[in-house]
């Protein structure tokens, strides 16, 4: 009977390590904590990676991370529960957003404004990660060539990123940053085209078709690796070893963020791990493009015009196989395979590591 009962206590503990209501219960005000978007099992490998191989480099005593969503997502969060609570990730916790999203008022206040409003006054800044297509309709635009699959998650992260930063779809409204303006606020891939979208932006709905006038993969391969950002080679050959990404240079542009900030010589460019189909295309309210493609015609990098701590990236610089030898593939089907962290090359993992050392040197600044 002893036995039974410590664990039940020990089964309860654990669950109340992991709940779902994470900043609706008592908390230790005393911790740092940084939230985390769409805390899928995938996204909380990737940032257990990162901090157990020191690229995020973070105060593991004090600091804790929060996975935030909205119930109506299309995942299940029960999956990451379960992750956090069996690999006993005590710094890891989980917060569901409740209720019905109203896609009327995604550039308003309403029923969430106040749980945001708690959220950033708990946390000292956000990730925001990579996923599929946004709605082009709360950009302004019908859909022409967009694959929405998740439409809550966007509907949820625009709101939140609108909260934080400001849009020129609402010019009255009063960003919570500005309240706080060393808070931190960074995305990859999705996360950026988020960011641009909720602050006012626009995005090009398909890079291959409306920008190098191609309208199938066989026309894509044709306008030549580099100007490619993903692989289209695997939508042609039925090679189980092609690759679905690519890797492609990116170059910087007048603004001093790499230069200056990440310090980067301004003459680099590296190459980077590229993933999408879609790109920034109006840029939004407050936003500055900081890098871009090597033929200049699409945006890789943005940065706050106000917000110091603000920046995001079109690329992939999270991906645990560009630091360490996974699973080798290859981009075209007469290639040698090698693995991610073979073709992008040390000189290239190494501007990914000071992209990391200046994320981890903002996120001490901004926990100030």
């Amino acid at each position: 009977m002893k036995q039974f009962l410590s664990a039940f206590f020990l089964f309860i503990f654990s669950a109340n390590l992991v709940a779902q209501d994470f900043f609706r219960e008592n908390f230790d005000t005393g911790k740092t904590y940084i939230l985390l978007a769409n805390p899928t099992v995938r996204n909380l490998e990737t940032v257990t990676f990162l901090i157990d191989n020191n690229l995020l480099n973070v105060n593991k005593r004090k600091t804790r991370f929060v996975g935030i969503y909205h119930e109506q997502q299309a995942y299940d969060f029960e999956a990451s529960r379960r992750y956090v609570e069996t690999r006993g990730l005590n710094r890891f916790y989980l917060h569901e957003i409740r209720g019905k999203l109203d896609t009327t008022k995604l550039y308003l206040e309403n029923g969430y404004t106040a749980e945001m409003r708690n959220l950033f006054e708990n946390s000292t800044g956000i990730f925001f990660f990579g996923g599929p297509d946004i709605p082009p309709a709360v950009y302004g635009e019908k859909n022409t060539r967009s694959v929405v699959t998740d439409p809550a998650r966007h509907y949820f992260e625009i709101t939140l990123l609108f909260h934080l930063l400001g849009s020129y779809r609402n010019n009255h409204f009063e960003p919570f940053l500005h309240k706080n303006p060393d808070y931190f606020v960074s995305g990859f891939c999705l996360g950026m085209q988020t960011m641009n979208v909720a602050t006012g932006g626009t995005l090009i709905q398909d890079i291959p078709a409306e920008i190098y006038g191609a309208e199938t993969p066989e026309a894509t391969v044709q306008n030549g690796k580099m100007n490619m950002h993903r692989n289209y080679w695997q939508k042609i050959s039925t090679d189980s070893l092609l690759m679905t990404i690519n890797f492609h240079p990116i170059r910087f542009t007048e603004h001093p963020f790499f230069g200056e900030s990440v310090k980067v010589a301004k003459t680099k460019k590296p190459l980077i791990y590229s993933s999408h189909h879609q790109a920034a295309e109006k840029i939004g309210k407050g936003l500055e493009v900081t890098a871009v493609s090597n033929d200049g015609k699409i945006v890789e990098a943005l940065t706050h015009t106000t917000y110091p701590h603000v920046f995001a990236v079109q690329f992939h610089p999270e991906v645990p196989a560009l630091y360490e030898n996974q699973q080798q593939k290859k981009f075209h089907p007469d290639d040698t395979p090698q693995t991610y962290h073979e073709l992008i090359g040390r000189q290239n993992v190494k501007f990914h590591k000071k992209y990391w050392r200046y994320i981890s040197k903002t996120l001490k600044k901004a926990a100030r």
